[in-house]
């Protein structure tokens, strides 16, 4: 003869409570994601992770020119007449955020905006009148005088 040792109620808790705590354990293992920037071009959109982030937190000043000459890892086709639109997370925004191509700053005040656009054509001239091929764009969000995260894309010129 055999003996239940739980009730089918019982069982069912105790499966539950086992799946709770499995999902937990899980959860636990996970890391919070970066912020996401975005880049799009007519109807292509690429979205990244930070290359560099903090947690929120500055980045040390002796990282942050290694992270600037990380090498993108997602790349936008882009025509000199196209729109490129820039979108970050709100949480980017309300801190601020610059471009820097190529490695270098682009521009002097943070932007406070969760979107922008900018014409394709200012991303492949060079100063000297030579139109690039491809330009490295990075997304740097600032906090104060810290800089806590960089985004990197690639825009390559089409025809």
């Amino acid at each position: 003869m055999t003996v239940a040792f739980f009730s089918g109620k019982g069982r069912r808790i105790g499966v539950a409570l086992g799946a709770v705590s499995a999902g937990l354990l899980v959860l636990s293992a996970c890391s919070k994601p970066t912020p996401l920037a975005t880049v799009t071009v007519g109807g292509n959109t690429v979205t990244a992770e930070a290359s560099c982030y903090n947690d929120g937190k500055a980045i040390k000043s002796t990282e942050f020119q290694s992270c600037l000459n990380k090498k993108a890892q997602k790349t936008v086709e882009v025509a000199m007449d196209d729109k490129v639109r820039f979108g970050v997370d709100p949480e980017i925004a309300n801190n601020g955020w610059t471009l820097f191509i190529n490695g270098q700053q682009a521009e002097q005040e943070p932007y406070k905006k969760t979107y922008r656009s900018i014409p394709g054509s200012a991303f492949f001239s060079s100063q000297t009148g030579e139109i690039a091929n491809k330009t490295q764009i990075s997304i740097v969000e600032t906090k104060g005088k810290d800089l806590v995260g960089v985004w990197h894309f690639e825009l390559k010129k089409t025809s």
